[in-house]
């Protein structure tokens, strides 16, 4: 059962990226730049040859996997963590919290994830280009692997976010609101007795 959860999982999400590649490829790129007078019929043989490129593309990486693959999934999952991750939890849990902070927490939480991980791993994954001697060594700070430092991204992203927040005009009223309404179920009592 859990294979097959797994299974569908990935299957699903291959069908969706795969689609969102083929009509960015078709839609996007040739009908809004190349051949805007594109038919339909010529925009669906589009997508489709775009589609089937991207599985042999998918295919032949999945065969043949880059070096730097597993540290880019890394890389990935930490800039998550440390830029969008916080940005959300503040937006959905602080209504005074603002753009400037939302802002500069996610830009500070991203310098010091890609300043970690880049000290292990090198420069956009460079080999040659890492500077362990800089922080110390690897995993100097207090043991963590560049793979898990986006936790710590997180947690600065929150720390400047509310500084800066606390320096800067908070949101206007009605976004105030708008946060507000979002907490509450549409259904719910306090909303209609609201209205």
């Amino acid at each position: 059962l859990v294979a097959a959860g797994g299974l569908a999982a990935a299957l699903s999400t291959a069908a969706g990226l795969l689609m969102a590649i083929s009509s960015a490829i078709s839609h996007d790129l040739v009908k809004g730049v190349f051949a805007p007078n594109i038919s339909e019929k010529g925009e669906l043989l589009t997508g489709k040859i775009a589609m089937a490129a991207s599985i042999v593309v998918a295919g032949y990486l999945g065969l043949n996997p880059p070096g730097f693959a597993a540290g880019t999934v890394a890389l990935a999952f930490g800039i998550a963590a440390s830029t969008l991750f916080p940005a959300i939890m503040m937006g959905i849990f602080s209504k005074k919290m603002n753009k400037e902070g939302v802002m500069a927490g996610m830009l500070a939480g991203l310098a010091v994830t890609l300043f970690y991980v880049f000290a292990h791993k090198g420069i956009f994954f460079i080999k040659g280009t890492d500077y362990l001697s800089v922080i110390g060594g690897a995993n100097s700070f207090f043991g963590i692997t560049p793979e898990a430092f986006g936790g710590i991204g997180a947690l600065i992203n929150f720390a400047v976010a509310f500084a800066v927040d606390k320096v800067t005009p908070e949101p206007p009223a009605h976004i105030q609101q708008m946060v507000e309404n979002v907490r509450v179920p549409r259904g719910s009592k306090a909303v209609d007795g609201a209205h």
